[in-house]
């Protein structure tokens, strides 16, 4: 974990209105006097989860009268409690972003109690009406969205069928994206295989690197990942002549011969759109949930990597996904002969939030 920064930086909004908006929610305007905290477990510029939220709050500063006020590089301990302290009472912010798991329960949990006029938005769909108070919320991108793109684009890009993906943690949420990025690949190339690794937390760059190279020596000419931070993934695949696929922020600079797309959290059209809100005097809402429909996903530009075929229907795929329809359709099997489901799937269905299997065309367990 690194430590704990000892100062923080304090931004105010520019002159240019952010364009983004959040169907239901408003449209940011201009809110005077206005203070947002927002937390980082890490260092803002990681090419992964804490730059996701950066570029949220980069987006909130071009709101005239905002201030957002940063704190990179907080552990999941007390120090975030220390943290969110200072924010509310030396800083006057209104609402807080703690956006690290581990913040949640006590810490931010515990806050809201605390100061029950105070807003805490929680980037996970931890919140629960009946357990936490109702100051407190979250807000979600789901990015096996992102990563169904992202298998669709590789799968018509790839010159081996053999694709690895490297993998955190073999929790819901990852399998998830694991098997929608496997289920858009093999849409479009039957022929495809997946490789999957697990490392076994979060941030390993060592493990990272060693899986990266792994995975090429085994035939894999494209290397996607769902890990904080992508950075050590895609510069090893850059290094070792193959292609590859981005998660959370962009990668696309590190990786200009062998960049495809990435799956990208959109934070910014929540972040804005609750600044309008607040900014009106409205009630936020307690839970916000997205991916490309509500413009809380988006899908990094195409680099050298991405086939023209891939291209194409990539795009297509994400019209596909603003519409409405679903990435499991039909029967859809593990990879161990088991029929998971016989119908399609919503693409918000609750039994997708449990996923604890791995799809036909993947090469590994759980």
């Amino acid at each position: 974990m690194t430590t704990h920064s000892m100062s923080r930086r304090i931004f105010l909004g520019g002159a240019a209105a952010s364009p983004f908006v959040l169907s239901g929610l408003g449209a940011p305007a201009q809110a005077a006097g206005l203070t947002l905290g927002i937390i980082y477990v890490g260092p803002r510029a990681d090419y992964g989860w804490n730059q996701a939220h950066a570029v949220g709050a980069k987006a909130l500063k071009e709101i005239p009268g905002v201030k957002v006020v940063e704190e990179e590089n907080v552990p999941e301990t007390i120090a975030v409690a220390k943290t969110m302290e200072s924010m509310i009472n030396i800083d006057g912010a209104t609402l807080l972003f703690p956006t690290s798991f581990g913040y949640f329960n006590p810490f931010m949990i515990d806050a809201a109690k605390k100061y029950p006029k105070i807003e805490f938005r929680h980037p996970t769909s931890l919140w629960s009406a009946d357990k936490h108070p109702s100051n407190a919320g979250g807000y979600f991108c789901y990015l096996d969205q992102g990563h169904y793109v992202n298998g669709i684009a590789a799968g018509l890009s790839t010159k081996s069928n053999k694709i690895g993906y490297i993998a955190a943690k073999p929790i819901p949420l990852v399998l998830r994206n694991v098997n929608s990025f496997t289920l858009g690949a093999r849409k479009v190339n039957p022929n495809v295989s997946v490789q999957l690794i697990v490392t076994g937390d979060w941030a390993m760059p060592v493990r990272e690197a060693e899986a990266a190279n792994a995975l090429v020596d085994a035939g894999c000419d494209i290397i996607a990942c769902h890990i904080d931070s992508p950075k050590v993934v895609v510069e090893t695949a850059e290094k070792r002549g193959v292609k590859s696929c981005g998660h959370n922020a962009s990668q696309a600079d590190l990786a200009p011969k062998g960049f495809i797309t990435g799956a990208e959290l959109k934070w910014g059209t929540i972040y804005t759109s609750f600044a309008g809100l607040l900014a009106k005097g409205e009630k936020l809402p307690n839970m916000v949930i997205g991916g490309y429909d509500k413009d809380m996903v988006a899908s990094t530009a195409f680099g050298a990597g991405c086939s023209d075929a891939g291209r194409n229907a990539a795009m297509a795929a994400i019209a596909d996904l603003k519409a409405g329809k679903p990435i499991f359709t039909g029967t859809v099997k593990s990879n161990a002969g088991k029929v998971i489901t016989s119908k399609d799937t919503p693409l918000y269905d609750p039994s997708l939030e449990t996923t604890d299997y791995l799809v036909e065309g993947i090469v590994g367990s759980v």
